[in-house]
């Protein structure tokens, strides 16, 4: 490390109150916030700096200016206070001091170098996705596998749910026990932004607004290091960073460093970590893939952080134990989408609503723009057409939707800017036309040869070799297609997109097929003959199969996409011949359909081959088992080609957005088959489905992996035993997704139980079952949803479980249903998931005969907590005796906002007992008490506290043994009560009597929406008083007054008065 009197500054003997002024500047820039206030605390105790100096500075806006106000005060009192300061820093923060004193010229120059460069063009107000990261647990198997594009659709471009990291604490400490990570990793698929995000970083920082005390950041690119063969550490800055003259204050760790080592995946050389030759010498040239190994493994630059950005596949390079942190770059949400897309037509917001229509229209699409790379292709092509079509017949004009339309209408939109304006220049037009297939012929080739060599980035020497003209580089269409990075060495060409480059390669590869006589992939033609078009397509596809890293799945995409009707239409007479499509088209649907009968093997190479009949428009095995889901009669029609249909619709069909029901349709070899596309479904339904304990384990591996999204499973009505279960609760022990399980109607008995309270989670379960179950509810913070229907749990087990809820606060959910403290609802809302009801947070204990001995236990329980918001305690023999025990957990209870106690025989003094807790009241929405028989007594105590209750919202009295009586009671509570909006009285006997009083209280209330008086022994008379009452209520939308003996005739002067009095109230007779 440089000793600090190796500062010629300082060997004058010059005063030392020069050396504040001297180092003004240095002292602002380089003071970070917690040393400033070890400065102060230190003045102030050599009195200094006084209170209220100290107190001055303090109250500054912005840190420079606190650091200002203190330096400029210790400057007014003599040579005394600026000694004390230089001394102070000097003792306890020597790398500051050397920064301040001796690199300080060199960083000072460093960050004006940085903000030149990395301040041009920069917006931040669009980059507002990039300042917060998503912390991940390293990659996930499909991100090591798979495409950047099958990534995303096989995710759903759903978000991670994992913890975020703000860009200004990406490498700080975690915690206050943790130390900074020496190897940050992040990931983004291709066009996610993770250039941008480095200048956005590189930017930010040298402007002196994040990490102040990382005093050097250099910031490389893998497109650089691609130009030197061998390198020393010392060099690498060196040749990058002129500026800086002395390296070793880096390499020997005087000053924090942070080395950027952006796209890794455009790195020519892989990195290969187990043949590392070691080299600790900084000064030493060796290969640049082993200068890379050797910074990263520690051996070169060891006090250096080192943030490598990449594509996930390229960063499963770099082995998991030597990165100390990874993120990923989230894409974007949906109001960030319609921000982007409106910053493209600035000039035109109508355009860019359109076009946001368009690619929210198509769910595939709309997955893929949360790409911003993609999003802007996608945008410029539907943008595009959006513009032309007006001039154009539909029949010639369709809505861009393929993969392989997006980009035909991308490729004739940036060959058509090359065309001279006027139409009468013929000769120019053709001319302009000859020099783009010329110029696309050549592209194609350096994107088709580069895309099999892995190859994404080009010098010139690459450009002269494929026979490039750098000179026609310069056109606007290539501007569109390649980029230009031109640096002090050297100048680097890469494809504006990926994709791009694909389509290029696509483009290539169908025009040479045409006529080659050789085997294209080999480039230097000398290969077995291969004639026709068919051939090669085969080849093309054999290939992509081929490939480990899935990297030619959607050049094969677009190369069949090249053979359908629109994509002709679109490039005829521009990079195709009209119509010859034809010629090749049936042969290769033939082919890919072949590729389908793969006997129940499923993989996403499969899928994909699904995704090159899409592309081709040959649909129509996918829409047949589409009609199927929709119908839900996909039993008995799965057939290996439309298992490989229904894989892809798993993917891409509205119909399994919002659930994916399988019900009644699956055996254990098509299950198999499915499991990688079932990963991703986040409500899956398997009911029904006779599922065996060997299917189970099948799940449980789905279950395991870290990739799983499943949010809900419902496996009810199988055959699931004890095996079956230990199975289910080994994978619950590891997944972090799932929030609902249903196992209803199974057999796993105690024993399954006990293993699903192992797991935190549990079923079928009798008595010792719940005991288990009330035990893992007590430390269980994961789980959100159970169903525990009809499993004669018993007054014992509802006492267990009523502990439980005493002292787990958190658990709020479970249909035998319980919650985590953190509200599912609003996590599926977050997640773009639909939900109608207001928080469906739920205990339900359905058909458990808990007796009133269980249910005085779980009222009790109620009192205390604060989570449930559905209780659904139907069919429990709870009886009258447990009426005041609910009563009274009514009178205190705050949350609960729907109680279901259908049939419990709870007869008219149960029903009192609750009608006097609904007078106080005041949380309760929703009362279910149909088939209690509560009688006239028991409907006179409940509109009384109707009268007053200002909540319920709810209320259903089917079969309650209700007469006029209790009916007139009722009509008299409906003309005060003004929240109630559901009523049902199906099934009482209210007769004629009750229905004038009802019809009375119809033409004051105008809270009902819904009134059931079904089966109610009204006759002609009755539903007369009712149809006539509705003409003076403005409120209701649905009246039933079916099963009254009105007869045919009857029924009909009903509903046409009602239709004339209430023509907006729709009427059942």
């Amino acid at each position: 490390m440089p000793r600090a009197c190796s500062d010629p500054t300082l060997q004058l003997s010059s005063p030392t109150e020069a050396w504040i002024n001297r180092y003004r500047k240095q002292l602002v820039r380089s003071i970070s916030p917690q040393f400033l206030e070890e400065i102060i605390c230190y003045l102030r105790r050599l009195d200094l700096l006084t209170a209220e100096e100290a107190g001055r500075a303090q109250e500054e806006s912005s840190l420079p200016e606190r650091v200002r106000a203190v330096v400029d005060v210790l400057a007014d009192k003599g040579s005394h206070a600026s000694q004390s300061l230089q001394t102070f820093i000097e003792t306890t923060n020597s790398q500051l001091y050397l920064h301040i004193t001796v690199y300080e010229p060199m960083v000072q120059k460093h960050l004006e170098t940085l903000q030149s460069y990395y301040g041009n063009g920069l917006e931040t107000g669009p980059l507002q996705r990039l300042t917060n990261l998503l912390l991940v647990e390293g990659l996930t198997d499909i991100q090591q596998k798979e495409h950047d594009i099958l990534q995303i659709e096989a995710t759903k471009g759903l978000r991670n749910v994992s913890k975020s990291i703000p860009l200004e604490k990406l490498f700080l400490p975690l915690s206050k026990v943790s130390i900074p990570p020496r190897i940050s990793v992040t990931i983004g698929v291709a066009g996610i932004g993770k250039t941008t995000l480095v200048k956005l970083f590189v930017y930010t920082w040298a402007k002196g607004e994040i990490n102040r005390d990382i005093i050097f950041v250099l910031p490389l690119t893998f497109r650089e290091l691609n130009t030197y063969e061998k390198l020393s550490a010392e060099r690498l800055i060196c040749s990058a960073f002129p500026h800086i003259t002395e390296p070793n204050c880096i390499s020997a760790g005087a000053a924090r460093t942070l080395l950027i080592l952006d796209g890794l995946d455009e790195f020519k050389t892989p990195l290969d970590f187990s043949n590392t030759v070691v080299c600790t010498d900084p000064k030493k040239e060796i290969q640049v893939d082993n200068l890379i190994t050797n910074i990263i493994r520690g051996n070169l630059l060891q006090e250096a952080s080192v943030w490598v950005t990449s594509r996930p596949t390229a960063a499963s390079q770099i082995p998991s134990g030597l990165v100390d942190r990874m993120t990923e770059i989230q894409g974007f949400g949906a109001a960030e989408m319609k921000d982007f897309l409106d910053q493209m037509f600035l000039d035109n917001r109508d355009l860019s609503s359109q076009v946001l229509h368009h690619i929210r229209a198509n769910r595939s699409l709309h997955i893929m723009c949360t790409v911003p790379g993609f999003c802007w292709i996608s945008g410029s092509s539907i943008g595009y057409y959006l513009k032309n079509s007006t001039n154009q017949s539909q029949e010639t004009t369709v809505v861009p939707k393929t993969l392989s339309e997006i980009y035909s209408y991308y490729f004739k939109m940036a060959l058509s800017s090359d065309w001279p304006e006027k139409p009468r220049e013929t000769l120019r037009i053709e001319q302009a036309v000859n020099n783009s297939k010329k110029l696309v012929g050549s592209l194609g080739r350096l994107a088709f040869y580069g895309l099999l060599k892995k190859k994404y980035v080009f010098y010139e020497q690459d450009m002269k070799a494929y026979g490039i003209d750098l000179s026609l580089l310069q056109s606007s269409l290539c501007s569109r297609l390649l980029l230009k990075e031109e640096m002090q060495s050297f100048t680097a060409y890469y494809f504006s997109h990926l994709s791009i480059q694909e389509f290029l390669a696509a483009i290539y590869y169908y025009t040479a097929a045409k006529r080659a006589i050789f085997d294209l992939f080999t480039e230097s033609g000398m290969s077995w003959p291969k004639l026709g078009f068919l051939n090669h397509f085969k080849s093309a596809v054999q290939r992509s199969l081929q490939a480990e890293d899935r990297h030619l799945d959607i050049f094969v995409r677009f190369l069949s996409g090249l053979l359908s009707p629109q994509v002709n239409k679109l490039l005829s007479g521009w990079l195709l011949v009209k119509d010859e499509h034809n010629s090749f088209r049936s042969q290769v649907i033939s082919f890919l359909q072949g590729c389908l009968n793969t006997d129940y093997v499923i993989s996403s190479r499969t899928v994909n081959t699904m995704h090159c009949l899409y592309e081709i428009q040959h649909m129509e095995i996918a829409k047949t088992v589409e009609e199927a889901m929709k119908n839900e009669s996909l039993a008995g029609m799965l057939t290996p080609v439309n298992c490989s249909a229904l894989a892809y619709l798993l993917q891409v069909s509205d119909v399994c957005m919002e659930e994916t029901n399988l019900s009644n349709c699956l055996t254990y070899n098509i299950c198999k088959s499915l499991l990688s596309q079932l990963l991703f479904c986040h409500n899956l339904r398997l009911d029904n489905n006779q599922f065996k304990d060997n299917v189970m384990e099948l799940l449980g591996s789905v279950l395991s992996v870290k990739d799983c999204q499943i949010q809900k499973l419902s496996l009810a009505e199988n055959q699931i035993s004890n095996k079956g279960t230990k199975a289910l609760a080994r994978s619950l022990m590891v997944n972090r997704s799932l929030m609902a399980l249903d196992l209803r109607s199974n057999s796993i008995g105690p024993t399954g139980a006990k293993a699903l309270a192992d797991a935190l989670q549990h079923n079928n379960i009798k008595e010792d079952g719940a005991t288990f179950l009330a035990e893992a509810l007590l430390t269980n913070h994961r789980l959100t949803t159970l169903h525990l229907q009809k499993n004669a749990i018993g007054a014992h087990g509802a006492r267990k479980i009523a502990e439980a809820l005493k002292q787990n606060c958190s658990l709020k959910d479970e249909t035998g249903t319980f919650h985590t403290k953190h509200d599912p609802a609003a996590y599926l809302r977050c997640q773009g998931w639909p939900v109608l009801t207001p928080s469906p947070i739920c205990l339900s204990l359905q058909s458990n005969s808990i007796s009133s001995a269980g249910v005085t236990a779980l009222t009790a329980a109620l009192c205390s907590n604060k989570g449930l918001i559905n209780l659904n305690l139907r069919e429990n023999s709870i009886s009258k005796e447990g009426g005041p025990a609910i009563a009274h957990a009514l009178r205190n209870n705050s949350t609960l906002r729907k109680l279901d106690l259908a049939a419990n025989l709870l007869y008219d003094e149960g029903g009192k007992a609750i009608a006097s807790a609904m007078k106080e009241n005041r949380a309760l929405k929703s009362l279910h008490l149909q088939e209690n028989a509560i009688g006239d007594e028991g409907m006179a105590a409940l509109s009384t506290a109707l009268k007053v209750n200002t909540t319920l919202a709810d209320l259903h009295l089917q079969e309650a043994s209700v007469g006029a009586a209790g009916a007139q009671a009722l009509a008299e509570a409906l003309m005060f009560n003004k929240s109630l909006q559901i009523l049902d009285l199906r099934g009482n006997f209210i007769g004629v009597t009750g229905a004038k009083a009802m019809a009375n209280a119809l033409k004051v209330n105008r809270s009902l929406r819904r009134l059931n008086l079904q089966e109610n022994s009204l006759g002609m008379d009755g539903a007369i008083c009712i149809a006539t009452a509705l003409k003076g209520n403005h409120g209701l939308t649905y009246v039933n007054l079916q099963g009254n003996r009105i007869g045919q005739s009857g029924a009909k002067m009903i509903s046409d008065a009602i239709r004339t009095n209430s023509p907006d109230c729709i009427v059942d007779v």
